[in-house]
């Protein structure tokens, strides 16, 4: 075959270009993916050369010998060239199909002009010219799949800065505005943050990366009829969730974290400057999370006095010790007793009655067991303030330790 090739070399060459030009028509007309970014002279080329590449490389499979690397090269460039411009990997590949059927329908055309004869000799490169044409079109693929997930790469990288500058405070108001426009974020609005610790699991997908990686990494869900829109930033420290409620109520981002995690909740903010200190309250709001179960995600608004205490681990330190100091020195039987029976009746709103009912023991244990504690901190129940003082006590003495 490689000797009918040659004979009909001239031939060839007029009947390829007059391929060329009418797959560059029917690409124009029946494929806007081509027609809306590029034009017909590029078309064009392209075309004529992907026919004159298989040619060549149908010749050379038909003399035994391997296809150039340059051939799989230039098809791997073209790949990487459509991802680039964004035309659609089908097209490309139609175009490798519609090429081949157009080769060869040149090639019997050129053979039954050069020598009917000769037709039966041409037959058994349909498959070797298949074969070509598909070792074409998976380098194309190749190529197309590799700068594909290139460009995926810079624009999560590229989002993953703007979103740390938003959410860390980089910059200013005006650089945080811009941020917000160049991940699609209105100027103006109700955000939210919510924060999962290290090793959280915020829902839905996530970039190709370990749940807990070195640098940041960021992708956007897109949010349906039922739900905000939220971005995901995934670092090792911890992991934020930037929430566009819209009109959603701030309630909605406990759906975002799955049962049993601990998340905590910024309040809303108005604009994309503000950001920066939503995520730190919503980091606030995490210290004072239960350690499991609960509502999936703790609203800063709903733990107030506890985030006070998070907020200064010195002086909650020192509020555990001045208000609790004789407790917390008892036997540790003795001082989990008093101080769950002091959590019991502050969750029972001071009553000893539904405290008892909680704790399993009779309402005058409870009693005995306060009157106790009240002699050891010399602080007393019946004194709103000293009760404060208490409560916000027992809150250090759950986040921090008895020690």
């Amino acid at each position: 075959m490689e000797r009918l090739i040659e004979e009909m070399r001239e031939d060839l060459g007029r009947r390829i270009a007059v391929a060329a030009d009418r797959l560059t028509d029917r690409t124009l007309a029946e494929d806007p993916g081509y027609a809306a970014l590029t034009g017909r002279p590029e078309v064009r080329e392209r075309i004529h050369r992907i026919l004159e590449q298989a040619l060549a490389a149908l010749d050379r499979d038909s003399r035994g010998l391997p296809v150039e690397p340059a051939c799989a090269r230039t098809a791997h460039g073209e790949g990487a060239e459509a991802a680039v411009r964004g035309l659609p990997l089908e097209s490309l590949l139609r175009g490798y199909r519609r090429a081949g059927r157009l080769l060869w329908q040149a090639l019997t055309e050129a053979a039954a002009a050069h020598d009917p004869a000769v037709l039966p000799r041409l037959l058994p490169g349909a498959a070797g010219l298949w074969e070509v044409m598909e070792r074409m079109s998976d380098a194309a693929s190749e190529g197309y799949r590799d700068a594909d997930a290139a460009r995926a790469d810079r624009d999560r990288e590229r989002r993953a800065a703007l979103l740390d500058a938003l959410l860390d405070g980089r910059g200013t108001a005006r650089e945080a505005a811009d941020a917000a426009v160049r991940l699609g974020l209105p100027e103006r609005g109700r955000f939210a943050v919510i924060a999962f610790g290290p090793g959280g699991s915020p829902p839905g997908p996530v970039p190709a990366a370990p749940a807990v990686v070195a640098a940041p990494a960021v992708v956007a869900a897109p949010g349906g009829a039922g739900a905000p829109r939220v971005w995901w930033r995934v670092r090792a420290d911890g992991e934020n969730g930037l929430v566009e409620l819209g009109h959603h109520p701030l309630e909605s981002v406990r759906e975002l974290a799955p049962p049993g995690a601990r998340a905590g909740v910024s309040p809303v903010v108005g604009s994309p400057a503000e950001l920066a200190g939503a995520r730190r309250l919503a980091e606030l709001a995490l210290r004072t999370a239960p350690a499991a179960g609960g509502l999936g995600a703790t609203l800063l608004d709903e733990r107030l006095p506890a985030a006070l205490v998070a907020s200064d681990t010195e002086l909650a330190d020192r509020l555990r010790r001045v208000v609790l100091g004789p407790v917390l020195d008892l036997p540790p039987e003795d001082r989990r007793v008093l101080l769950e029976t002091l959590g019991t009746w502050l969750a029972c709103q001071g009553s000893t009655t539904y405290a008892a009912q909680r704790l399993y023991c009779h309402r005058n244990t409870v009693s005995n067991r306060l009157r106790r504690l009240e002699r050891l901190t010399g602080r007393s129940l019946s004194d709103p303030a000293q009760v404060v003082e208490l409560a916000l006590a027992h809150t250090a003495v759950l986040q921090h330790g008895a020690g």
